[in-house]
C-alpha cells in the first residue's frame, strides 16, 4: 500500500474526494442510503490514510492495529446488516479486505521500502499461497475485478433519472455508482501492492 509517491498521492486524492462526496450524500439522504453513504465515507477515508506514501508518513506500529480494530468493528456491523442483502454484502467484503490489509501490514518487517512485498509474503505464509499469491489476496482481487467490471458496465447506459431529494449532483445514481467504482478501483490498486 505504501508504494511509489505519485501513485500513493493519487490514491489519497481519489479516496479523500470519494469520502467527501459520501459525506455530502449523507447530508441529503435518509434511511438505508444514508447508512450506506456513511459506511462508504469511513471506507474512503480509511483507504486514503492507508495510501499515504511511506516516505511522507510511516504509521507507528500500533497504527495498523487501530485500522484493524476500526474495520473489524465495521465488519461486525456489516455482519449484522448483511441479512438485508444488497450492497451490505459488498460493504462486508470491503471491511474484511481492510482488516486483512491492516493485519498484513502489521506483520513483522512490513515497514519500510518493501512493505507491500513483505506483507504479502508474510500473509501468503499465513493464508496459503497459490503461485506466490496468497489465496485470500487472489480471492479479493478476483472479487474486486468482477465488481469493477460489473459497475463499469452498469455505469455506461445509466439514464438521467432523479436519485432523490437534494441536488442532482449529490444524489444522482450515476455519481453514486461512480463513487463506488472509484473505491473498488482504489481497493484493487491497494491489493495489487499487497
Amino acid at each position: 500500500m505504501h508504494g511509489p509517491a505519485l501513485s500513493g498521492w493519487l490514491l489519497v486524492a481519489l479516496c479523500a474526494a470519494t469520502g467527501v462526496y459520501c459525506l455530502l450524500r449523507m447530508r441529503v439522504c435518509a434511511g438505508a442510503e444514508r447508512k450506506a453513504a456513511g459506511g462508504e465515507a469511513v471506507m474512503s477515508f480509511g483507504m486514503a490514510s492507508m495510501a499515504v506514501p511511506a516516505a511522507v508518513l510511516t504509521p507507528p506500529e500500533w497504527g495498523w492495529a487501530v485500522y484493524a480494530a476500526v474495520f473489524g468493528a465495521a465488519t461486525l456491523h456489516g455482519l449484522l446488516a448483511v441479512r438485508h442483502g444488497g450492497h451490505h454484502l459488498h460493504h462486508l467484503v470491503g471491511s474484511l479486505a481492510m482488516v486483512y490489509m491492516a493485519v498484513a501490514m502489521a506483520a513483522p518487517g512490513a515497514a519500510g521500502a518493501h512493505a507491500g512485498h513483505t506483507a504479502g509474503h508474510a500473509a501468503g505464509h499465513a493464508a496459503g499461497a497459490v503461485g506466490g499469491i496468497p489465496v485470500l489476496t487472489a480471492g479479493l482481487l478476483l472479487y474486486y475485478t468482477a465488481y469493477v467490471l460489473r459497475s463499469g458496465a452498469r455505469l455506461v447506459p445509466v439514464a438521467a433519472t432523479a436519485g432523490g431529494p437534494g441536488p442532482a449532483w449529490v444524489t444522482g445514481p450515476e455519481l453514486t455508482l461512480a463513487c463506488r467504482l472509484s473505491m473498488a478501483l482504489a481497493m484493487l490498486a491497494m491489493l495489487v501492492t499487497l
